[in-house]
């Protein structure tokens, strides 16, 4: 084979991850439920339910995640997954988020937690999702209100 085939062919497959975004249908992340899953003296633990939908016709994988997390509109913390999630093809799935906060980044929110009121979320990060074609990062925003489920 000649050197400029061989070149234009590795062009072209170095062109083909960058390609993702056009044939990438952009999954949707929504919040379906926050709990707490220990409060100690320092600190309180959330747990919270991400559906994630995958509107395409072929799998992603969910290769990692990073987020912050505000209640009524104070940052509560950033966590992040690493844990790689298989999201099926036109399938939702249900991807579990830890977050630790310590009673000093709480302030006012903790006691509507307390009190079992509803509370002002915003969820905001950035995934990075892997198909076979390549890898993207699809930045999310969701906010609303939730109620928080206690241990």
């Amino acid at each position: 084979m000649k050197p400029a085939k061989i070149l234009a062919i590795f062009a072209f497959l170095c062109f083909i991850p960058a390609c993702l975004t056009w044939f990438l249908e952009k999954p949707t992340f929504n919040l379906k439920e926050v709990a707490i899953t220990r409060f100690s003296l320092l600190d309180v633990r959330f747990l919270f339910g991400i559906e994630v939908q995958n509107p395409n016709t072929f799998d992603l994988k969910l290769r990692s995640i990073g987020y912050t997390i505000y209640f009524n509109d104070q940052e509560v913390g950033k966590g992040s997954m690493d844990q790689e999630v298989l999201i099926a093809k036109s399938a939702t799935t249900l991807v579990q988020l830890p977050l630790q906060a310590d009673f000093r980044t709480l302030g006012n929110p903790l006691k509507e937690i307390l009190a079992g009121k509803d509370l002002r979320y915003k969820i905001e990060g950035a995934a990075i999702v892997k198909a076979t074609l390549g890898t993207a990062t699809i930045p999310f925003s969701k906010s609303g209100e939730v109620k928080i489920k206690k241990p």
